[in-house]
């Protein structure tokens, strides 16, 4: 009976104990489904499958909360092009177990999609929410730029030191917390060139993003189009110190204390583990 007993307590303490460590991180999307080029061309964008879907299933396989935002609350489109087993070391079963969550999410369903706007986000209150991580695909290039409302958001994990966590595209997000993000943008895409900001919260932070060489080679993907700019000048210029691979695609990882970047889709599982490590 006692021993019956010691065990059930065990039991018991073990589950305090997870449920203890159980975070909310908030996953901020963007919300374009197209991708404004150069000459008025667009393409079809939205977030890479591997990027937010590894990292999502890492964190409620870890007993985590994951809440969903996009700046104006809108369903996020799937860059149809990142739904490869080639993500997934062409394991299909990974790969399938991945989409099997993605559907039964429902995140890009218009109807049916948990997906809040970051207005609801701050109604709800920063402090509610432990760390933040932004996927990549080339839509936050549309939007997650210049958000001013995901800005106010950076700032304020950045002034409590919450693990803030980005890949591929998705460190040019960083870029809205500049104290004028739509000007910048603004002038990088017109002139292709700006000053440093020594006021970017992120100045002086080491960083990667997908790298120019790396955007160069995909160029293909863009349908003859060019984008208006290239996230690693935008984060260089903006006064970000960048950190590339060697040889790309290959994975690469940059931390710099609560910031956690990724540069590529290989990079995404080494980024997840890190977050998962800060949430311990």
């Amino acid at each position: 009976m006692k021993i019956l007993t010691m065990l059930t307590l065990t039991v018991m303490l073990n589950v305090i104990s997870f449920f203890a460590h159980a975070a909310n991180v908030l996953v901020v999307l963007s919300d374009a489904a197209q991708l404004d080029l150069k000459n008025g061309k667009v393409t079809q964008t939205g977030f890479f499958f591997n990027e937010l879907m590894q990292p999502v299933k890492l964190l409620l396989d870890a007993g985590h909360t994951v809440t969903f935002a996009t700046p104006k609350g809108k369903a996020p489109s799937l860059d149809q092009g990142s739904v490869s087993k080639s993500y997934f070391n062409n394991d299909v079963d990974a790969f399938n177990a991945h989409k099997a969550l993605l559907d039964r999410l429902k995140i890009t369903s218009p109807g049916e999609s948990p997906v809040i706007s970051l207005s609801r986000v701050e109604q709800l209150g920063y402090e509610r929410f432990d760390a933040l991580y932004i996927p990549g695909g080339r839509a936050p290039m549309q939007d997650l730029t210049h958000s001013p409302l995901l800005g106010k958001l950076l700032a304020s994990f950045h002034a409590r030191g919450k693990p803030t966590a980005l890949v591929c595209h998705g460190p040019a997000a960083l870029l809205s917390a500049l104290p004028d993000a739509a000007g910048f943008v603004g002038q990088l895409e017109l002139a292709g060139r700006v000053t440093a900001r020594p006021d970017w919260i992120y100045s002086g932070y080491k960083m990667t993003v997908m790298s120019n060489v790396e955007e160069r080679l995909a160029e293909g993907r863009l349908g003859g189009g060019e984008m208006k700019f290239l996230p690693q000048t935008a984060l260089e210029q903006a006064g970000g110190l960048y950190g590339s691979n060697l040889v790309p695609w290959t994975a690469n990882m940059v931390v710099d204390r609560e910031l956690i970047t990724g540069q590529n889709p290989a990079s995404t599982l080494d980024v997840a583990n890190e977050l998962l490590k800060r949430l311990r």
